[in-house]
């Protein structure tokens, strides 16, 4: 059966919450994040975007790119209130549901509690209830698969619709650029440019040996997402080893206080799947590559389950202050060795007195 896929991601997340909640900020280019030099843009409005405003800008560039710019503090809580909002939402649609991050998710719609037969039909009608759950937008791509779904919700934003269907999937990817690939970074994007690939079509045209030799086991995936070939489910429940949050930044980080400015919402971005899971880990791992790309990762284990924000942020940070001479272009943020917490069928429970 050819499943029916729905990605859904929310148009500038944590800055449309923001202009949602403060009226007079709507229509002018609003910054989520560190408003001091050295502070990091979180997320940025389409107003902001169109001066060249980024997240993961230092907040000093973004100020140069856009001196109106307005800077607001993350409201984390308020975004996981909205998130859960639209989680619902997506319940009573299906269970198959697959959380990426607080604004976007996968949807299998294959057979939906629903009982709708199109999956377009599906995605418009939840872009209507979170709007009028939420008042705010969403972008939705529909496709057969989790890669093209994934392209197809960014090809139209903002408030966009996009559909993929199997017959379009690999002549949608022969024309797209190699940059708009989604899990191709920026690295791998160059290392292709410098074997002649540069649009899908010339990733097509090597072989999986070709692909395989240079890019190792992901050159098999490469040789299929080329095709329009993506067979990973959406996983709801998957078992996970780690997981983490990194960021690439704009513009290199020099200084120890922009790196833990940086730092900050990445370690938000895995607490909250810690708190929304229930599943906790025992190694914190920050990652740091730096501008010439090599890569460094700093590692600390505890004896019992990191189970508070703080202690999360106080070992990621503390690994950062070890020495560094040179600039940062990447951080990111990990927990590993977890375990699950929730009380399952059979456990008995501990009683607190």
């Amino acid at each position: 059966m050819t499943r029916k896929i729905i990605h859904i991601d929310m148009d500038a997340f944590f800055a449309s919450v923001e202009q949602r909640d403060t009226p007079s900020l709507r229509g002018k280019p609003v910054a989520v994040g560190g408003s001091s030099e050295r502070g990091v843009v979180a997320a940025a409005s389409y107003e902001a975007r169109r001066f060249g405003v980024r997240s993961a800008m230092s907040s000093r560039v973004a100020l140069r790119k856009c001196p109106q710019l307005i800077f607001v503090k993350p409201r984390f809580e308020v975004y996981r209130f909205v998130s859960q909002q639209i989680r619902e939402i997506f319940a009573d649609y299906t269970p198959l549901i697959e959380p990426l991050s607080l604004d976007e998710a996968y949807l299998d719609v294959t057979e939906n509690r629903q009982g709708i037969k199109s999956a377009t039909y599906i995605a418009k009608e939840i872009k209507a209830r979170i709007f009028e759950k939420t008042q705010l937008r969403a972008s939705a791509g529909v496709s057969y698969n989790k890669f093209l779904a994934k392209l197809a919700s960014d090809h139209h934003k903002p408030d966009g619709l996009f559909v993929i269907t199997p017959s379009e999937g690999e002549a949608f990817t022969e024309v797209l650029s190699i940059d708009k690939f989604h899990g191709i970074g920026k690295v791998t994007a160059e290392k292709m440019h410098r074997l002649g690939i540069k649009t899908g079509l010339e990733l097509k045209e090597k072989s999986e040996t070709f692909l395989r030799t240079h890019f190792g086991k992901m050159g098999s995936y490469y040789f299929q997402i080329a095709r329009g070939i993506d067979d990973r489910p959406v996983e709801p429940d998957r078992i996970r080893k780690s997981v983490g949050s990194e960021n690439t930044f704009e513009y290199d980080l020099e200084t120890l206080t922009e790196l833990e400015e940086a730092l900050k919402p990445l370690i938000e971005e895995v607490w909250k799947w810690c708190e929304r899971t229930q599943i906790y880990g025992r190694t914190v791992t920050v990652k740091i590559k730096f501008s010439d790309f090599q890569t460094v990762t700093r590692s600390i284990s505890s004896s019992l389950l990191i189970r508070e924000k703080a202690a999360l942020e106080k070992l990621a940070i503390d690994r950062l202050r070890e020495p560094f001479s040179k600039p940062v272009r990447l951080l990111g943020v990990s927990i590993h060795n977890l375990e699950d917490t929730r009380p399952h069928e059979g456990q008995q429970l501990t009683l607190f007195y």
